[in-house]
């Protein structure tokens, strides 16, 4: 069952000990304005799908996280975030992994469920071919063996 939060609030994620983050919700809006995004369409389309995956998850970042709780700058002062300080801390592997766990992909998850149920290609649904052609001459000669012996 799809259940549907309408109420459609920010909500905290803590991505590392002490680090936590607010973020937007994710909305259809927000993954097609990032689909959009100038540095996601930059992204040469020979690209590895790493490389994608990072260009993507940045921009997602500058677009969800309202506020944060727990980063500072290099003398260790409290910093606010902006478009360079998101991608700077998205650039921290344990950082990306949280977020892309606790976030992107929850909303992916999803996208992965409809898929569940799909025909399968190579599978008995309705909409498979068969690959073979039946075994009527063989399994009538392996029966008569079975049965003299």
């Amino acid at each position: 069952m799809l259940t549907l939060d309408l109420t459609n609030t920010p909500r905290w994620h803590d991505l590392a000990p002490g680090v936590r983050v607010q973020l937007r919700p994710l909305t259809t809006a927000l993954m097609v304005a990032t689909r959009s995004d100038p540095a996601v369409e930059a992204v040469p389309e020979e690209a590895p799908d790493e490389e994608r995956a990072v260009a993507f998850a940045k921009a997602l970042a500058r677009r969800a996280v309202l506020t944060w709780e727990g980063i500072g700058d290099a003398d260790g002062k409290p910093i606010g975030p902006s478009p360079e300080a998101i991608d700077a801390l998205l650039d921290v592997w344990p950082i990306f992994e949280a977020f892309q766990l606790a976030y992107v992909s929850k909303g992916l998850l999803l996208e992965q469920e409809k898929n569940a149920s799909a025909r399968s290609p190579s599978g008995p649904s309705a909409g498979a071919s068969d690959t073979a052609k039946p075994a009527k001459a063989r399994a009538r000669a392996a029966r008569a063996v079975r049965t003299s012996r």
